[in-house]
């Protein structure tokens, strides 16, 4: 069941290619609307350096069970009234964790399962880029649609305008069918203006989400493959959504902090070794060398190991709420979207058949009107029904796309990945693969120059 659910949605990536091997050279598509904000997008840009961060931590927990190596120099001078002396020191020394009950090691974990949970709330923001992408686009397409119906309308409203004032010129009329029409056209310039404002702010949103501006918008694409149910549709969501498996990794990493606050109350081993030279101008030269373990551990501190321990216990039982939480949550988006996606849909059955009844009573009205058997104020009403429904289908449209990609957002579905995009992506595991080991030099260091130099550091 698994696979076919996945495979179905990675078929969603159709869409994609083809509208990106298809559409005109200059028109832009929702593919590359989504396309380009991922390659722009500071969040997520923003979002992987926090992720290579949480890379160094498990860099940082392997180097603490490696030997810390320090060296010191120092010169002294002496005077006395009998004599004057002078000594030069040298001292290497190193130390070593050799046993601490587990600690370290709990570290390193705790290190990985944060990385993994990282990687996951990456994914998350990736969503978010690409759906605030889909929005944008739906948005400008809207907003040119509704312009181009508003000019429409005053131009239409314009000729009615001229074709009352010839009327009125024979008699056919009164001035008041005059004075409603040019009421209208008034009206329907504001509209327009409106619309114009509406398209400019969406260009802006459009820039935000992509790092562009629209040259021009292509149509809409074909509406990507949906689950069978509902409830096909909650179980996806549940086992793939990034948040959900975020959510369940920061319950591993909470449980593994509360057996790391229980062996902070064991000893610690350390071995140490020194090496140190002196040349004194009085006394001569003299060298030693040490060698030894050390065991150590806190018997007393004030309660403070006792706080961290129920500290502990305490985030381990908020992140397990966290993500029923979050568990409730998903399926809640889920349900909206596919609520959303019904009422869109049957929005646009209606608004279908209540445009082709519309059009059909503006024609026949205008008609009418030329026979005198209609006024001008009904011309005019039965246009305005009919632009209200042409607006009304527009938007009702832009809800339907925007709920088709919410949905597979809620389903964790929404990566370029999964669509298919055909660009290459970030890959999370390469940094993490630099540097796991805490490189410093060697071959090892030359890898994480090159992967630094692939993301442009």
């Amino acid at each position: 069941m698994r696979n076919s659910v996945v495979k179905a949605f990675v078929l969603a990536g159709a869409l994609a290619t083809s509208v990106l091997a298809g559409g005109a050279v200059q028109a832009q598509s929702l593919a590359d609307a989504m396309v380009a904000a991922y390659r722009n997008s500071n969040l997520l840009e923003q979002n992987r350096a926090t992720l290579r961060a949480a890379d160094e931590d498990v860099a940082q927990a392997i180097a603490s069970l490696r030997p810390v190596l320090s060296w010191s120099a120092s010169t002294t001078a002496y005077s006395t009234a009998t004599a004057d002396s002078n000594t030069i020191a040298l001292a290497l020394s190193a130390s070593l964790t050799l046993y601490d009950f587990g600690r370290s090691k709990i570290g390193i974990e705790i290190a990985k399962e944060s990385v993994l949970a990282t990687r996951q709330a990456l994914v998350a923001v990736e969503q978010d880029v690409l759906l605030s992408a889909v929005k944008a686009y739906t948005g400008v397409k809207s907003a040119t649609e509704t312009v181009a119906i508003s000019r429409n309308s005053v131009r239409v409203i314009g000729e009615s305008l001229r074709a009352a004032n010839d009327r009125f010129a024979v008699g056919e009329v009164t001035r008041t069918d005059v004075a409603l029409a040019e009421a209208r056209l008034a009206a329907a310039r504001a509209g327009l203006a409106a619309a114009e404002g509406q398209l400019a702010a969406a260009r802006e949103s459009y820039k935000v989400a992509t790092g562009t501006y629209p040259v021009s918008i292509n149509g809409l694409p074909r509406a990507p493959a949906l689950p069978a149910s509902l409830a096909e549709a909650t179980a996806t969501a549940q086992r793939l959504h990034p948040s959900i498996l975020q959510a369940q990794r920061l319950v591993t990493v909470a449980e593994l902090a509360v057996q790391a606050a229980a062996a902070e109350r064991l000893p610690t081993v350390k071995g140490t070794a020194s090496a140190s030279a002196s040349d004194n101008t009085v006394s001569g030269d003299s060298h030693t060398l040490s060698l030894g373990v050390t065991m150590s551990q806190t018997l007393y501190a004030g309660g403070a190991r006792s706080s961290a321990h129920r500290k502990a216990l305490a985030n381990r039982d908020r992140t397990t709420a966290s993500l029923l939480q979050t568990s409730r949550i998903i399926a809640q988006n889920v349900a909206v979207s596919w609520a959303n996606i019904e009422v869109a849909r049957a929005q646009i059955i209606s608004l279908d058949q209540q445009i082709a009844a519309a059009n059909v009573a503006y024609e026949g009205v205008k008609e009418e009107a030329t026979l005198g058997a209609r006024t001008t104020l009904e011309v005019l009403n039965a246009e305005q029904e009919l632009l209200s429904a042409q607006g009304d289908r527009i938007t009702a449209e832009a809800n339907y796309q925007v709920s088709l990609y919410s949905l597979l957002s809620s389903m964790g579905l929404l990566t370029v990945e999964r669509l298919n995009l055909g660009i290459p992506t970030y890959d999370p595991a390469a940094y993490y693969n630099a540097v796991q080991n805490a490189p410093h030099t060697s071959v090892q260091g030359e890898s994480l120059d090159r992967v630094l130099r692939a993301i442009g550091k």
